[in-house]
């Protein structure tokens, strides 16, 4: 006798981007559909109509667009990118509710606090960008700085220079009513047309260590120390375009302001203050060029020690707190259905930090305390985080806490794209491997090859673990090759 599933979701393959949609069966026989996330990261080539080829694949396979609730994980463009570039196909959707973090509530302090630091992060890493962007011969190492800044500037700007900010709005507008602002702690969410279905929200933490952990336990980037690191990237851009005033400070700078000469002015003749050293002289033969009468075990040109532009490394520090800073801000849920004790748990880009926060969280029901712990251990389905990456998920307080047999896992990503950003380790080789043992092998990418063949299978053999059934539709050749989505029943 075939298991009725608990919930059949249709995990869209676009690569490097998340993009969800949940049919729950209920009790009248109709179903109740929940969408999380749709977009697509900046660097996929001709993402936007792979994306509105899901946007129309989901109004079809939902009788015109009709979406109970829409969950929007956190601002990053390869989760909210759809809402936008697919705006007018979106526009003839019915959606009854939007679920957004905390962190996205205008009218929530800490919220604002967050929204503050990544408005004045966002401001310096664009005009380093863009001064990178215009350097005529960088060292390997802003050179370096400058690739990794525009592929973190891809989720916060879009290919053509789209605020994520208004994508994530635009999905916000997509219901008439307010969005619902989710927390940690809460009492379960429960929905009146699924009486078995109970909804935890993990994460985003509310405490402020844990939004500023990243890839290890020991390591720690402080989000509120991106404000110095921003402030001073601004003050030298300022103070290089000759904008800067004398209200400018510069936090990180190891000298008073009124000690030395500008750099500007040396190169063009100044002796100094000091009349024992022509420091301009100085400069011009050992830094800025060629040396006039160089000695013998000198070379000619001593450009090679400049580090003029050296102090927009900082922006590499600045970025990393950003990107991760915003990842760790994902709503993470976990799903509970009460008839059968199974949890399906999607975490959407949450990091170590945010992963870590759940450790003590702990809901008191009628029947029974319930730990994070627990539900973990209950967990048979995993939406990987982050993509699979080295900071997806942690092993101790994440990947070691789920010990059921029947779990089984979904990857949203394409390697081979990840590789074209230079994310050589997505996904991360040690996650796979300790996915495939816990899963017994029951895991599928966005990028496994049978996807792309409409009589594929998987290499695993359904029923299996708690997938009770498989499909999967290839895209349409125009966009390449690989699947379009890949849907699993779930029980």
């Amino acid at each position: 006798m075939a298991i009725k599933p608990a919930v059949t979701v249709r995990h869209y393959c676009q690569g490097i981007g998340d993009c969800h949609l949940l049919s729950f069966p209920t009790p009248d026989g109709s179903l109740f559909r929940m969408l999380i996330d749709c977009g697509v990261h900046v660097s996929i080539k001709g993402g936007p109509a792979l994306v509105a080829d899901i946007v129309a694949d989901i109004e079809k396979a939902t009788d015109g667009g009709k979406i109970d609730v829409l969950v929007v994980t956190h601002e990053h463009w390869d989760h909210v990118s759809g809402f936008l570039t697919s705006k007018d196909l979106f526009a003839g959707f019915d959606v009854k509710e939007v679920w957004m973090a905390w962190t996205e509530n205008p009218a929530d302090q800490q919220a604002v606090e967050l929204d503050k630091f990544k408005a004045a992060a966002l401001t310096a890493l664009q005009g380093v960008s863009k001064r990178l962007d215009a350097a005529q011969e960088p060292t390997a190492h802003l050179a370096g700085i400058r690739d990794g800044l525009q592929s973190v500037l891809g989720f916060q700007f879009g290919a053509a220079g789209e605020r994520v900010r208004s994508a994530r709005d635009a999905a916000a507008g997509l219901s008439k009513t307010r969005p619902t602002y989710l927390e940690p702690g809460k009492p379960p969410l429960s929905i009146e047309q699924l009486p078995n279905l109970r909804i935890y929200v993990l994460g985003p933490p509310r405490d402020k260590a844990a939004l500023r952990l990243e890839e290890k336990a020991g390591e720690m980037f402080p989000l509120a120390g991106g404000g110095p690191f921003a402030r001073a990237l601004a003050a030298g851009l300022k103070m290089n375009d000759g904008t800067g005033d004398a209200d400018y400070i510069d936090e990180l700078s190891p000298f008073e302001r009124h000690v030395g000469t500008e750099l500007s002015a040396a190169l063009n003749g100044d002796k100094g203050s000091d009349p024992r050293i022509d420091i301009g002289a100085f400069v011009r033969e050992h830094y800025a060029g060629p040396v006039s009468h160089p000695a013998p075990t000198e070379d000619h040109d001593q450009s090679w020690r400049r580090i003029d532009a050296d102090w927009m490394g900082i922006a590499a520090d600045l970025a990393l707190q950003l990107d991760r800073g915003v990842n760790n801000t994902s709503l993470v849920l976990a799903f509970e259905f009460t008839d059968s004790n199974n949890v399906f748990l999607f975490p959407g880009d949450a990091q170590i930090g945010n992963w870590l926060s759940w450790k003590d969280l702990k809901w008191q029901l009628e029947q029974a305390t319930v730990t994070t712990a627990d539900l973990m251990a209950r967990t048979v389905y995993l939406k990987v985080a982050h993509h699979g990456s080295q900071n997806a998920m942690p092993q101790k307080q994440g990947i070691d806490l789920l010990t059921n047999a029947d779990l089984s896992a979904f990857i949203p990503t394409n390697q081979d794209d990840a590789k074209k950003v230079r994310w050589h380790e997505m996904p991360y080789d040690a996650i796979l491997t300790a996915l495939a043992a816990k899963t017994n092998g029951r895991v599928i990418r966005a990028d496994d090859k049978w996807l792309a063949d409409k009589n594929g299978k998987p290499a695993f053999v359904t029923p299996s673990g708690s997938i009770r059934a498989v499909r999967h539709a290839p895209r349409d050749k125009a966009r390449g090759e690989g699947g379009l989505w890949v849907e699993v029943d779930l029980a």
